[in-house]
């Protein structure tokens, strides 16, 4: 399957179900309400929509909600809710489920899903749960925007650079830092600025909550 026109850029509600009656339902809901659906027949087709995706851009890029059928033929929705866990795709989910799925469902929130819906569903409380889904979007988006910028500047320094940095984050004093790596205090003042000024921070606060941000994305040290 060939995806043209992918815009990353666009919120999308991503509906996957094999009832074609259930995803044009959905799309008309929610477009009559101003969202931008996708829909999908199966599990198989939307990963390959996200691997189409992120052949160009980060998994994380993908800005957008998941609304997603339990039961499907080939890979079910619990199938399709690992692959892309272990793909590092993280759209909040809310799952459709029937009657007899609701103990399947309460398993697939331990995994991360944000809610289920049983059929027939209320369309005042999808669209409540759409919303509060991509507010989530959003907000990730952001931070990871944030990572990103940060690991760019921080791509700017120079390995000496870091060895400052990483003293200066476990709250080292100039003294001790030049006793640590060598070098003299004046040395380390130098370095001081200069990552300041490669980082374009003006404060200690600011160094420090750059610098951790790009940590806490799990990113690798330099």
């Amino acid at each position: 399957m060939t995806t043209p026109n992918i815009n990353i850029d666009q919120e999308t509600v991503f509906v996957v179900d094999d009832d074609e009656a259930v995803r044009d339902s959905l799309r008309w809901l929610l477009e009559a309400n101003g969202y931008h659906v996708r829909g999908f027949g199966s599990a198989d087709d939307f990963l390959q929509y996200c691997a189409d995706v992120t052949q160009s851009h980060r998994p994380s890029n993908l800005v957008g909600c998941l609304i997603l059928d339990v039961r499907m033929p080939g890979m079910s929705g619990l199938e399709l809710q690992d692959a892309l866990i272990e793909r590092n795709i993280n759209l909040p989910i809310i799952f459709v489920t029937g009657h007899g799925d609701v103990p399947m469902a309460v398993e697939t929130m331990k995994k991360g899903a944000m809610d289920f819906i049983e059929k027939p569903f209320d369309e005042a409380e999808l669209r409540l749960q759409v919303e509060k889904m991509l507010s989530k979007a959003r907000q990730e988006a952001s931070s990871h925007r944030e990572q990103q910028a940060a690991e760019e500047l921080l791509r700017k320094l120079t390995s000496r650079e870091h060895q400052v940095l990483e003293r200066i984050i476990a709250g080292r004093l100039n003294k001790q830092i030049a006793d640590d790596l060598g070098i003299s205090i004046k040395t380390v003042e130098a370095h001081r600025a200069n990552i300041m000024e490669k980082l374009n921070v003006n404060t200690v606060a600011d160094l420090l909550r750059l610098a951790l941000s790009k940590r806490s994305s799990g990113s690798p040290r330099p």
